[in-house]
């Protein structure tokens, strides 16, 4: 598919130092490139074409089927397979639902048409792939090949030391933890492993934010509310071998092979989440794509982790073999110290640091569209707050 020519997202005035926003930290829905925003916001009753020609039409308001969409969601599919580099083997759907849902829609893709329960392997790492382990046991017989819940999920276990199943449907990680912080600095290889199952990845917090073996791969899925877009969105890159395994009791609507073969209109998508996921991945592209915005987070989660570290303060428990770039979760080893912190930080522009409520503490979601200057600025109030306590 070529893609389609869309003006380019011009950068906001204010976007180096970003001095009339607060640094926002949330963990989903997550900070946003500010001329994304303001991108949105000029064509919100008005959009343009590639021609710069106006429909007279915002996103929300045009038919999914009309050609000035079509144009729209060929434009975010063709952006985002060549940011990812996803090979042609592979269909990019756009699905609602969220994450959460597709620890249901998955296995009943993936489970059938045969009928019992399947054997499904999970490795468990943390909440969310607990809760998608949780999840297929309604519509497979989930066997779970390793965990990590002795270290209280601040380590992700060997490959080699996993128990994987003979004849098992998938084999199901989730590559970034965003609640424990932790992440898979590679894809496992399967093959090499001895099984001959598809790999299926939860990469929602960390999609697009570093590069994809998409050979260890059969699917992967992710929310947009951390890297891709605002909430409502879905992404499902599903290999072409995949399609047509679902249960009979698989809704038509949430059936990849459906969904694939109508281009992602089966029914109605999230329109406007796919309108400003394009954004997102023109401004991805404007960053000088994958790569570049790797070498940025690791700028960016080096500083971090580094002032945590040296710190009589601070500490992370996470095994620094395994730390995600995404999701920093870090303690004051005085807790009582925790609400002074989030006021002051709150004060100094520094917003939604409060960590998971199920792990307690602090956590700094610092996704493609934080700025190192955000990170900095974190960093110099961590710092100041740690010599007034002293």
């Amino acid at each position: 598919m070529q893609p389609i020519a869309h003006p380019k997202v011009t950068p906001a005035k204010n976007e180096p130092g970003r001095v009339t926003r607060p640094f926002n930290f949330s963990a989903g829905p997550a900070t946003m490139p500010l001329a994304v925003l303001q991108r949105a916001a000029a064509e919100m009753c008005n959009w343009h074409d590639a021609n710069g020609k106006p429909s007279g039409m915002g996103v929300m308001e045009m038919s999914h089927r009309g050609k000035a969409f079509g144009s729209i969601v060929q434009h975010a599919e063709a952006s985002l397979r060549r940011l990812l580099l996803v090979p042609e083997e592979f269909h990019i759907l756009f699905m609602q639902g969220g994450g959460l849902a597709q620890n249901a829609i998955v296995p009943l893709n993936l489970c059938g048409p045969a009928p019992g329960k399947p054997a499904v392997d999970f490795v468990l790492t943390g909440s969310w792939s607990q809760k998608s382990w949780q999840e297929a046991a309604k519509y497979s017989a989930p066997h779970i090949a390793a965990s990590a819940q002795e270290s209280a999920f601040h380590d992700i276990p060997d490959p080699a030391t996993w128990q994987l199943s003979a004849g098992a449907r998938y084999v199901h990680i989730c590559s970034n933890e965003t609640i424990h912080g932790v992440e898979f600095q590679s894809l496992p290889d399967l093959r090499a492993l001895g099984s001959e199952a598809p790999l299926v990845v939860d990469f929602s917090s960390h999609v697009a934010s570093r590069p994809v073996d998409w050979s260890r791969v059969g699917l992967a899925f992710a929310g947009a509310q951390k890297n891709l877009g605002p909430a409502g969105l879905t992404l499902v890159v599903v290999r072409d071998d995949l399609l047509g395994a679902a249960l009979d009791i698989c809704p038509s609507a949430f059936n990849f092979k459906n969904i694939a073969a109508n281009a992602s209109m089966f029914n109605t998508p999230p329109t406007y989440g796919i309108y400003m996921a394009g954004l997102v991945f023109d401004w991805l592209e404007q960053q000088g794509g994958i790569v570049a915005i790797e070498a940025r987070n690791i700028e960016k989660a080096a500083l971090l982790y580094q002032a945590i570290d040296a710190s009589d303060l601070y500490f992370n428990p996470v095994n620094p073999g395994c730390r995600s770039r995404m999701n920093v979760p870090f303690f004051l080893r005085e807790p009582a110290l925790e609400s002074a912190f989030l006021q002051g930080a709150e004060q100094a522009g520094l917003l939604q640091l409060k960590g998971h409520k199920s792990v307690g503490g602090l956590r700094a979601s610092i996704y493609n569209a934080m700025p190192l200057e955000g990170v900095q600025a974190l960093v110099a109030f961590m710092r100041s707050f740690e010599r007034t306590r002293a």
